[in-house]
């Protein structure tokens, strides 16, 4: 205290000033958010106001942490140097806090979220992102008027600021000043805890605070099952769960379980298209009426359409995890993400026993994710972007090539493969259907660049011409095809896991092999490798946690859908979610999946949801790997 007041109070009076700054500019960002839920996202106002409160309050401890740095500025520097620097690096801070918070509106217009864990990733992968906001927004614009408005806002600060540095203060003042600035320090080194207070997910949001989840978010990428949710017996879950795959053996690894045998007399090709967030509800099947997917409709009717699977994540690696690895979805990361992951059990390694040749096939730059390293440690081939034909791309954008060009590629590698005897397996993933939208001119009646629907309308169309040249393949006849979507375009809901946003398209199309029906059982992507083995005859091979769904029962169909902490559990129209701190909830879901009644949990869903998650990361330990960097490799 002898040294503040020394300074005449300058350096508590400069952090309180600038403090109230941040608050403000969080305010700002809160009612903007607010703003766009309301608008954008259905949202009553009445049920979001709560939340705006709450979070005022609880920007407070950030607040302080921000600006606690000013005060030790004004102690450390001598008046002259202090005067010197303060405006420049004021206009670092002001132009910081505003740009942090356009970006959060930006994340929030994709995920409906504050930043996250995906907000930790796309700092890794900063080539892919970065180049996708510039061609996405224009970014010079954006800058430049963050730039005009930092100056205007620095400019309007001059008064006050040059009013807290040469006013006198006396020692009540300092006093109360420097015990909340010592108090918010603690509270923020402590972690500020954030418990939810509502049921709806976008007043949760509301309340919080974006610098502090992106901090929590940092520390928490990876969840360890034991030690954040509900548990029982190992041995328990382990039967449970081969009571519940129908399986006497399952396992994440394929070491010793899988050996090369006879090939089956019929031997087609399997081609999965993973399509980039293709939610069902943009098909004219599922009831949209804006006619953006007469291909993919037309496919479903010319082949076997599961009309309730769903997703188990909302992020592309969830996606390729439960495509190939047939895995439940863990807390934090996929497992695609997870380093020095080798001789996992997958579709592609199962398929390889018994002589198909498996391949990974992207659009984009598959260091992206991990997809690369993922797919080549479980003995894929993979081709990317960089290794398309030279002369084949002729559009693409920051994040893929045009997806038309990516299934040329898939032409030219099926046509090489089968031409030298090969029994091929590729797994594909698109990329059009993503922001920026853009696309090749002339091919759909959406110009390019557009929104959503023109991603969606043009990704469709990429897809009707890959079939019309397939067909016109001697290999064609003697292929399975699974057209399938990675997850749903938005994650937005007001519920926990909102159900409706995890609904995709799944369709087994080959019409010389397979005819048409349609699948009604309530099902996961972790069930659509089993599926395929099942349909090849390779049922005995399988030792995944999915299932086959075709054997499934009607009355035993059930999904698993995640985000990166709640694990939903979901039978009939019932959902249980087990939750960190071993929190376990269960809901009554509305018939358009985007309602959450909460009921008393069952103790049978509850184990069951507990033997499919607490399997999943015992499996992973079996296998060597817990997400953390070991591995058996």
């Amino acid at each position: 205290m002898q040294v503040l007041q020394s300074l005449n109070g300058r350096p508590l009076r400069v952090w309180g000033l600038f403090a109230l700054l941040a608050w403000l500019v969080f305010l700002v960002t809160r009612l903007a958010l607010l703003g766009h839920s309301v608008m954008f996202s259905e949202q009553a106002l009445g049920g979001l106001l709560g939340g705006v409160l709450l979070g005022v309050l609880r920007d407070v401890p950030v607040v302080l942490m921000l600006s606690w740095p000013w005060a030790l500025f004004e102690i450390v520097f001598s008046r002259k140097w202090a005067d010197r620097l303060r405006w420049p690096l004021l206009a670092i801070y002001v132009f910081t806090l505003i740009f942090v918070g356009v970006s959060e509106g930006v994340f929030w217009e994709e995920f409906s979220v504050r930043f996250n864990f995906i907000a930790v990733d796309y700092l890794v992968f900063t080539t892919e992102v970065i180049g996708n906001i510039r061609q996405s927004y224009p970014v010079g614009k954006i800058f430049s008027g963050l730039s005009v408005l930092t100056l205007l806002v620095v400019w309007s600060l001059r008064r006050p600021v040059r009013t807290a540095v040469t006013a006198e203060a006396g020692r009540a003042p300092q006093s109360g000043w420097a015990l909340g600035l010592m108090l918010g320090v603690c509270v923020i080194a402590y972690k500020m805890p954030l418990p939810e207070f509502s049921s709806n997910a976008f007043a949760n949001e509301l309340a919080d605070n974006g610098w502090r989840s992106f901090i929590a978010a940092a520390r928490q990428n990876k969840l360890d099952y034991r030690q954040f949710y509900a548990t029982r017996p190992d041995a328990e879950v382990m039967a449970d769960l081969q009571r519940l795959s129908g399986r006497g053996q399952v396992s994440a690894s394929n070491t010793g379980l899988i050996k090369a045998g006879s090939k089956p007399a019929q031997q087609p090709n399997v081609v999965i298209i993973m399509m980039e967030s293709m939610s069902a509800e943009y098909m004219e099947t599922f009831g949209n009426n804006q006619g953006i997917t007469p291909n993919l409709d037309r496919l479903g009717k010319e082949g076997m359409l599961f009309t309730r699977l769903y997703a188990t994540g909302t992020r592309t690696v969830r996606g390729l995890e439960a495509l190939s690895a047939a895995l439940p979805p863990q807390p934090g990361a996929a497992v695609v993400r997870w380093p020095n992951i080798t001789n996992l059990n997958t579709l592609g390694s199962t398929l390889a026993a018994r002589g198909w040749e498996p391949n990974f096939i992207y659009g984009g730059y598959g260091m992206f994710d991990n997809m690369n390293s993922y797919f080549e440690s479980q003995a894929y081939k993979v081709t990317d972007r960089k290794s398309f034909k030279e002369g084949l791309v002729q559009f693409e954008n920051i994040w893929g090539v045009a997806d038309e060009h990516l299934f040329d590629q898939v032409l030219i590698n099926m046509d090489k493969d089968t031409a030298a005897g090969k029994h091929v397996f590729a797994h594909i993933m698109t990329t059009s259907n993503h922001r920026p939208f853009t696309y090749p001119d002339g091919r759909i009646d959406i110009p390019s660049p557009a929104k959503r629907e023109g991603g969606v309308k043009y990704a469709d169309y990429a897809i009707g011409r890959f079939f019309e040249m397939a067909k016109k393949k001697p290999w064609f006849d003697n292929t399975i095809f699974l057209i399938v979507a990675d997850h749903c375009a938005s994650s937005a809901g007001k519920t926990k896991i909102p159900v409706f946003r995890y609904h995709i398209p799944a369709i087994i199309y080959a019409p010389k092999l397979v005819a048409p029906k349609q699948v009604d059982t309530l099902a996961s992507q972790i069930d659509l490798a089993p599926t395929l083995l099942a349909m090849l005859g390779l049922e005995g091979d399988d030792h995944f946690v999915g299932r086959d769904i075709l054997k499934t029962p009607p009355e035993e169909g059930r999904a698993l859908l995640s985000t990166y902490q709640n694990l939903g559990y979901m039978k009939g129209n019932v959902m249980t979610v087990l939750q960190p701190k071993r929190k376990i909830e269960t809901f009554r879901i509305s018939a358009d999946g985007k309602e959450a009644q909460l009921i008393a949990t069952e103790p049978k869903m509850a184990e069951e949801a507990i033997a499919y998650f607490q399997g999943a990361a015992l499996l992973m330990e079996q296998h060597g790997a817990d997400g953390k960097g070991k591995s058996d490799g």
